[in-house]
Formats: C-alpha cells, sequence, structure tokens
C-alpha cells in the first residue's frame, strides 16, 4: 500500500528580489519525517516558494516514488498555477513548476490553499536559511551576552525526568509501547523529592506527558506546587517500535543490523519508531509552542529521558549526533530559558540531581 503524505512549502525574499530561501516540511501520519530549507541567493517571493514546493517533492519521492501527497501552501499563485487553474507566465517559475511536476507524478499530487498562520513552521525555516546565509561579514553567534543585560524577561522551561521504573536499572528501551510501566518504590520516593524541589522554584504551569510514569512523577509535583496537571502528548518519548521493552543486548542479538544503523545515525528509526531526528524536530515545535503560549512564565514539563536530551541539544546548537553525549537521571532537572522576542535559547542547568541525594 502506497504511502501518503503531506507537504507544506513556503519561501520569502527580502527585497523582492532580494536574498530568498524556501523551506519545507514533510510529515506522514501527524509525524514529521524531513525539514528542508536553503538559501537560494537572489530571487522573487514566488521563485522561492516554488523551490520550497520542488525540494519537499523531492523528498517525498525518494521516501516513496508512489506515494500520494497533499501539499498546502498560503501562495494562492502557486496553489492555483499547480492545480492548474492559472496561467505560469513568468519564465523562472515555468521552469520550477516543470520541475515540481517531474519531481513526483502530478496525478498523484494534490493542493490547498492554508493561511499564513498556519504554515509557520515552513515560513520558520525559510527565515532561518536566510538568517543563516553565508557572506563576506562573520556571522553573529552570541546574543546572550546584550539579552541578560535587558529587561525582557525569558520563558523558564523547568524539564523533570520521570522517576525510576523497572525498566530502568537495566537501560532497557521504553517509549510509548504498551508495556507502560509505573513507577517503582524508589521512583515514587524520587519524585516525592523532585516535587519538593520544583514547589521551590515557583512554577507558574505544570505540562506532563500522558504515560502512566510521567503521570505519576506529575501528580506529586502537582501536590506541592498547587497547579493543574495539562497532559500533552507532545511531550512523549521517542517512540522505539518494537524494540519497546527489551534489553539492548537482546536488540543487539535479535536486530543486528537495526541496532548498528540506529546508534550510528540519529537518522534512522527502529522498527515502527521513530528516529531521533524526529523526535528533535517535535520537541523543537514543542518548545516553540511553550514560549507562544505562556512569554515571560516558569513552566514544568514532566517528560522523559529522550526529550530532555533533545531539548537540551536544542537550546545549545548542538548537532544531531549531541544527543548521543547528553545523559539524563530520573527525576533530574534540567532548565532552559527561552526569550519571546525572538526565540533566543540559553541552557541554564542540565541533569541536576542534588535534591535526590
Amino acid at each position: 500500500m502506497a504511502r501518503h503524505f503531506l507537504l507544506t512549502a513556503d519561501g520569502g525574499s527580502r527585497g523582492n528580489p532580494g536574498h530568498a530561501a524556501y523551506g519545507a516540511v514533510v510529515s506522514e501520519d501527524k509525524k514529521i519525517v524531513a525539514e528542508l530549507f536553503e538559501y537560494i541567493g537572489t530571487a522573487t517571493n514566488n521563485v522561492a516558494e516554488y523551490s520550497g514546493l520542488v525540494a519537499g517533492l523531492k523528498a517525498i519521492h525518494a521516501l516513496d516514488p508512489e506515494a500520494t501527497v497533499e501539499v498546502r501552501m498560503d501562495s494562492k499563485l502557486v496553489v492555483e498555477q499547480m492545480s492548474g487553474r492559472w496561467q505560469i507566465k513568468h519564465a523562472d517559475m515555468r521552469v520550477l513548476a516543470q520541475e515540481a511536476r517531474g519531481a513526483h507524478a502530478p496525478s498523484l499530487v494534490t493542493y490547498s490553499w492554508i493561511p499564513r498562520d498556519e504554515n509557520s513552521h515552513a515560513d520558520r525555516l525559510a527565515n532561518k536559511a536566510l538568517d543563516e546565509r553565508g557572506g563576506s561579514k562573520p556571522q553573529r553567534l552570541n546574543y546572550l551576552t546584550e539579552r541578560l543585560r535587558s529587561d525582557e524577561v525569558p520563558t523558564t522551561i523547568i524539564l523533570v525526568r520521570h522517576g525510576e521504573t523497572i525498566l530502568t536499572p537495566d537501560r532497557k528501551f521504553s517509549g510509548t509501547g504498551e508495556i507502560n510501566p509505573p513507577l517503582t518504590e524508589d521512583g515514587l520516593a524520587q519524585a516525592a523529592r523532585v516535587a519538593k524541589e520544583v514547589a521551590r522554584l515557583s512554577p507558574e504551569v505544570l505540562i506532563a506527558s500522558p504515560l502512566l510514569r510521567t503521570t505519576q512523577t506529575a501528580e506529586l509535583v502537582a501536590e506541592q506546587v498547587g497547579l493543574p496537571i495539562i497532559f500533552d502528548e507532545v511531550w512523549y518519548e521517542c517512540s522505539f517500535g518494537i524494540w519497546d521493552g527489551m534489553s539492548i543486548d537482546d536488540v543487539k542479538s535479535q536486530y543486528p543490523d537495526e541496532y548498528q544503523s540506529w546508534v550510528s545515525s540519529p537518522a534512522y528509526a527502529p522498527p515502527g519508531g521513530e528516529s531521533y531526528d524526529a523526535l528533535g524536530w517535535r520537541i523543537d515545535d514543542a518548545l516553540n509552542n511553550l514560549v507562544a503560549l505562556y512569554p515571560g512564565q516558569k513552566v514544568v514539563v514532566v517528560t522523559h529521558n529522550g526529550v530532555v536530551r533533545e531539548a537540551i541539544r536544542l537550546a545549545t546548537g548542538g548537532s544531531p549526533e549531541s544527543i548521543y553525549h547528553i545523559d539524563i537521571s530520573p527525576c533530574s532537572i534540567s532548565t532552559i530559558a527561552i526569550w519571546p522576542s525572538d526565540g533566543l535559547r540559553a541552557l541554564r542547568g542540565a541533569n541536576e540531581r542534588s535534591h535526590l541525594l
């Protein structure tokens, strides 16, 4: 059975024509499988938008040449032209439209227009490409020093990993599968200690992954801080597919090739599971959403090992492979500050566990 993908794409030009870039997001079953963005030099907005469409269709074709695709863009021009309802008069766009038709079978692709605010992810990627474009001047990297002297209050995100479960001591895979283990007695004791520490920080919002281990931890935190729990599946652990509940030794024995691929690339997903790259894209959006919803507030998120590791990687600007160099203990606290004005991120604490000693 052919797969079905959703493609959102956007492009922008600062000057029109001017410095231009595109962004594209490919999703399958509501999970992001690819983020694409590139600076394309001097071009118009419309050319940049077409470039994002082409890049997305090529990426999907590489995944499954027979897949059906739903394209959503906020460019009425591109949607109407690619649907065949409007003529394409601009020479550059005719070339790109032809390239789009050649990238993936047109009979498998449908187009629909969406409002700009529903295309923010692709738009953000295009702006990221523009902001990071090369040039003769050195690219500024340090914005934090000046920000710390400003009056702007960042959103403070206090990330708490859940307490120990029966799978934790042996470091067995524990994702979103049916096992859904509860906390052990030690895990409950850890959760009680971290709850008291979190209360000392005076949070204003409490969010948790709905899995049992995070729910139990969050309930103890809620008792101490006096806040309702907002459950959100976006903070779920990475899905390990058919490996869920298995030990590393068992996986290495039964799935040697797949395991080698998994430890060699954050882009590889376990059979039926989720890659670390996909987890990173999910958490990147989740962090941005927290800042938009709770600007300048202290937000506690009770979540999972992989999620906290990805959040730390994103806050420090690390490569996708950086997740392999981060270790997070049960009921430890990691803290990230994000400034609402532009999304600047700073790591303020990682794997803090003195409250457990």
